[in-house]
């Protein structure tokens, strides 16, 4: 039986599918979301917003040259950050427009769930290479600065508009990393990569 035709093979492949359903989903959903929060929040559309603290970058050098590993690893802090930060954005929210705006808050406990369950799908798929899943208490001693200091009301809009702009990106670059993935390699037919150590 050849490599391609394994059941681990063909499970990688279900998640890998699963996981291009679930980013293209949640990539939609971020963008009907950051239509109405620079609505709600009063922002301009085409505002130039800086590298958000926190918040990790979607454009990575040499994206062809990384394993499989590597693309699941960063895919998975990136987006056990974002959780972070949305539990954040969706707490600030509440306490800045109470019930009067409940439909931005319920667009953000939605993309909140998204987020984790993506996440999770992600841990899964390292799972299925027999990768150690790194815990949350291990990347937040290696990346994770201290919480920033409390922001005024402009500076965390700003820092909204940042946060969803980048899980956009993310989403993006989660497809192309899951479709990399998927595909068997010529060599052995095994996904490129994934049995390769970062």
């Amino acid at each position: 039986m050849a490599a391609a035709d394994s059941p681990s093979a063909a499970l990688r492949r279900d998640l890998c599918t699963r996981g291009i359903r679930l980013a293209g989903k949640m990539r939609a959903d971020v963008l009907d979301l950051l239509d109405a929060y620079v609505e709600q929040q009063g922002l301009d559309a085409s505002a130039s917003v800086a590298a958000v603290e926190g918040v990790p970058l979607a454009a990575v050098e040499r994206w062809d040259e990384q394993t499989g590993t590597q693309r699941l690893l960063q895919n998975l802090a990136a987006y056990r950050a974002f959780r972070a930060l949305l539990a954040q954005m969706l707490e600030e929210q509440r306490e800045q427009l109470g019930e009067a705006e409940a439909g931005l808050g319920r667009a953000l406990a939605a993309l909140l769930l998204q987020v984790s369950a993506f996440a999770y799908h992600l841990e899964e798929l390292l799972r299925l290479e027999s990768r150690g899943v790194p815990g949350e208490e291990e990347e937040e001693e290696e990346d994770g600065p201290p919480p920033p200091p409390r922001l005024s009301l402009f500076e965390q809009k700003l820092r909204g508009l940042g946060v969803l702009r980048e899980l956009a990106q993310w989403a993006v670059r989660s497809v192309r990393d899951l479709r990399q993935l998927a595909k068997p390699s010529p060599a052995t037919g095994a996904a490129p990569g994934l049995a390769e150590s970062p």
